[in-house]
């Protein structure tokens, strides 16, 4: 399974900041769309950071001003990306790899989505169950047994 297929399934909205916000304003967009990351966008529309419900905390903890600064300077960068042929396993393992929790994906360079870790635990674990139910089926059908569902 791919990285297209979460996106299929989730849709491609994709929530989005532009350097030159506050990250009061950021704050604010995150909690109002229930979203942990914002994709920030050039002037251009395209991606070159991303800024994370993460990387607002931590700097908080060390700067209590740090809500008026711009998401410009607060956001990480350079962006780490996917492409929507990437196997969940190869989006996974970079994810975990640099320890982020959100993953932009861009198709030719434009941004269509992003996917959380979350995404991709819950596609695999329902891949996991398809799978188990077809041997299930299987076992059943060749009449190798009873099998019990847990």
């Amino acid at each position: 399974m791919n990285i297209a297929h979460i996106l299929a399934t989730k849709g491609g909205q994709v929530f989005t900041a532009r350097p030159e916000q506050t990250v009061r304003q950021a704050l604010k967009n995150l909690a109002e769309h229930n979203v942990g990351a914002l994709v920030v966008l050039d002037g251009a529309g395209s991606p070159i950071g991303i800024l994370s419900e993460r990387d607002i905390v931590r700097r908080l903890a060390r700067d209590e001003g740090a809500l008026g600064i711009t998401v410009g300077d607060l956001m990480t960068k350079p962006l780490i990306t996917g492409v929507p042929n990437d196997e969940l396993t190869t989006a996974g393992m970079m994810m975990t790899e640099n320890r982020i929790r959100h993953l932009p994906i861009l198709d030719g360079g434009r941004l269509v989505g992003v996917v959380s870790i979350g995404d991709i635990v819950k596609a695999q674990r329902d891949e996991y169950q398809g799978e188990v139910e077809t041997l299930e089926t299987q076992l059943i059908e060749e009449g190798q047994g009873k099998v019990i569902k847990h």
